[in-house]
């Protein structure tokens, strides 16, 4: 199958991510554009959407998925990212490789199952190596157990669990290691604008 993914620009990309967000009913807050631009203004980055056309319309093409993720430092100033850092501690090597955390993500609840967010994935990947980043990390809930099914798909490695009083709320931590061999293993043929 084919896919057909944009990466956008900060501006251009926060203000897609508003309007992205908008069709998650998954997720009780939003972000917005201000809080994308902030988190990702001083840091490299990469915000990419796959888009389709719509079944009944085949001349409207929506944007179907996204993700959005960013590098991780070993001392960070921001108050979230910081607590991330210090939650991955033991379990994250920062001192010898790039590590690059999984921010944002979803695939619309009409669209799951049909390979975007593979490909949005796949196409990470080959950003990531090229930059040289050596592992990506990601942290969801227990209870996203779709998102927790698609990583397992993608390779991903459980890194660390923090129980909750509520099983469901218990925050699961994630990896992969990044290298050439990871590159073999895709699937899905991508057509990438730059927007």
């Amino acid at each position: 199958m084919d896919y057909f993914l944009k990466q956008y620009g900060l501006q251009q990309g926060a203000l897609e991510i508003q309007y992205i967000e908008e069709f998650f009913l998954d997720f009780a807050r939003k972000k917005n554009a201000a809080e994308v631009v902030q988190r990702l203004a001083h840091r490299d980055h990469q915000i990419l959407m796959a888009e389709a056309t719509l079944p009944d319309s085949s001349g409207t093409v929506v944007p179907v998925s996204y993700r959005v993720s960013h590098e991780l430092r070993p001392i960070e100033s921001d108050a979230k990212l910081a607590d991330l850092v210090g939650r991955l501690d033991g379990t994250i090597e920062f001192e010898d490789q790039k590590v690059l955390y999984n921010w944002l993500g979803a695939t619309r609840m009409d669209w799951r199952g049909q390979g975007q967010f593979r490909a949005l994935t796949e196409e990470q990947e080959v950003w990531a190596i090229a930059r040289g980043y050596g592992e990506v990390v990601v942290k969801t809930k227990n209870r996203y157990y779709g998102m927790r099914g698609t990583l397992d798909s993608l390779q991903f490695n459980v890194i660390k669990l923090e129980p909750s009083t509520d099983p469901l709320e218990s925050k699961v931590y994630l990896s992969k290691r990044l290298g050439p061999g990871v590159l073999d293993a895709h699937r899905g043929r991508r057509h990438v604008v730059r927007a």
